[in-house]
């Protein structure tokens, strides 16, 4: 029998804010494939414009089974406490503002979430950690996370044993595509690093907390879409999301086919 929609769980996922300059409006996007692997993981995409006013948010967000937190630029270091940086490419304020007030809501109603590339770093500095500036110059020995000319780069993350990532995963290497120039540098409270670069540098951290879903990966698994290697994640994720509400990801049963 076929699932009907109303029964998967309903994914929230952040959109990105871009000034097209003076007297225009802005735009939000959002890289096809995180819609992409929400939908063939069994959930139902909406996507959630910026928002910075909590009133005006937080009723959005009651109406969610689970959260995607994407990339972007960075995030504005004077909220850490930290100087400007060339390198810094901060996003813009708009988007900082509501991508806080997610990680605050999905904290307080245990909402599962997934964070990607910033996102990771978002939910690790909102939760109390916090994070280098630039690799190149915090570890100066470190590898190399992503291509300066903006060509896809890719590098091994290996598991750490006893956590969920490593359930997921298993033992071993995996090869994922890398795009970032910060990380982290302190876990937040609560979470634990649950992958590694081999440089040492975390590259996803996870809630220690049985009972909420929150996994933040640096590297960006959404980047093939429906064929992403990293689809164990957002099914995973998705099956949480449908735990919480008492819905059902529809990829964990058989869909009649069309016809």
């Amino acid at each position: 029998m076929k699932v009907k929609d109303k029964e998967r769980p309903l994914i929230g996922i952040n959109t990105d804010f871009r000034s097209l300059g003076r007297g225009t409006s802005g735009v939000s996007q959002v890289h096809s494939g995180y819609y992409d692997c929400i939908l063939t993981a069994g959930g139902i995409p909406i996507l959630i414009p910026p928002i910075s006013k909590d009133y005006e948010l937080f009723p959005l967000l009651d109406k969610l089974d689970g959260l995607v937190l994407t990339g972007g630029d960075d995030l504005d270091p004077r909220r850490m406490g930290l100087p400007p940086h060339r390198s810094v490419k901060v996003m813009a304020e708009r988007r900082e503002a509501c991508d806080r007030l997610l990680c605050k809501y999905a904290a307080d109603h245990k909402l599962p979430v997934v964070g990607i590339g910033l996102g990771l770093q978002e939910m690790n500095v909102c939760y109390g950690g916090n994070n280098y500036l630039h690799l190149p110059e915090d570890l100066p020995k470190s590898l190399p996370h992503y291509d300066p000319h903006g060509a896809e780069h890719r590098h091994i993350v290996e598991m750490l044993p006893h956590t969920k990532m490593f359930e997921l995963y298993g033992e071993g290497e995996i090869c994922v595509v890398s795009a970032h120039h910060q990380g982290v540098r302190r876990v937040a409270p609560g979470f634990r690093p649950s992958a590694v670069a081999p440089d040492g540098l975390i590259e996803a951290i996870e809630s220690k907390d049985a009972s909420w879903f929150a996994i933040g990966v640096q590297w960006h698994a959404e980047n093939q879409g429906h064929l992403s290697l990293d689809m164990q994640l957002f099914e995973a994720f998705v099956e949480a999301a449908a735990r919480r509400s008492g819905k059902t990801a529809a990829s964990k049963i058989m869909l009649a086919k069309a016809g």
